[in-house]
């Protein structure tokens, strides 16, 4: 399958899952640990990237904070539609229907919720994650998140993926300096445990 056809296939499998409302990653609003991460934020003027943004609370959570430099990036139009009618005032140009190995900008930081755990957990995807994040970020820009801390069972459809702490620092040390990345103490109740939380600094 080339890449072309892959990102179709890809972009049809979640505009179904969207339009099936099977959405069970969606917490709807924005992850506490997340949260608490942008009240700490002091420049409203960081170049934001959210990809595999699905509902996007955590953006509308910046936009209602003064973030006006806040991208929502998915594959499938489903939720970039219900974004913009939820957030009415959101600018529509930021609202970005793309395939995140294939978007290009730059960003001062990007954000990670669900995406990671999102695709197919092959060792190629993660290190062309690992890779994207690094090149879509401008010099001392941050990938800040979280990532799911259980053991992938190898089966390739049953979403979310989830991983090891030294799984993933093995994608991520080539292209980051690792400021923090532990096990998440804010989570919310059913992900208590079941979650680390990472700051990591490109490296240029």
């Amino acid at each position: 399958m080339n890449d072309h056809n892959s990102s179709i296939s890809t972009k049809n499998y979640w505009s179904k899952r969207y339009q099936e409302q099977n959405t069970g990653w969606d917490i709807g609003g924005p992850s506490t640990p997340l949260k608490t991460y942008i009240d700490q934020l002091e420049n409203k003027d960081l170049n934001i990237l959210i990809p595999g943004a699905g509902n996007a609370y955590e953006a509308e959570y910046l936009f209602s904070k003064g973030f006006k430099n806040v991208h929502v990036l998915d594959i499938a139009k489903e939720p970039l539609e219900a974004f913009q009618k939820r957030v009415p005032d959101f600018p529509a140009e930021q609202i970005l229907q793309d395939d995140f190995f294939e978007h290009q900008g730059n960003y001062d930081l990007i954000l990670e919720q669900t995406f990671f755990c999102s695709f197919p957990p092959l060792p190629e995807t993660r290190k062309a994650y690992a890779k994207q994040t690094h090149e879509l970020l401008t010099k001392n820009g941050k990938l800040v998140g979280l990532w799911f801390n259980f053991p992938l069972t190898g089966e390739m459809e049953k979403r979310p993926f989830g991983g090891s702490k030294k799984e993933y620092l093995g994608y991520f040390e080539p292209y980051f300096k690792i400021n923090t990345f532990e096990k998440c103490y804010n989570s919310i109740p059913p992900r208590m445990g079941n979650e680390l939380f990472g700051v990591f600094v490109k490296i240029n």
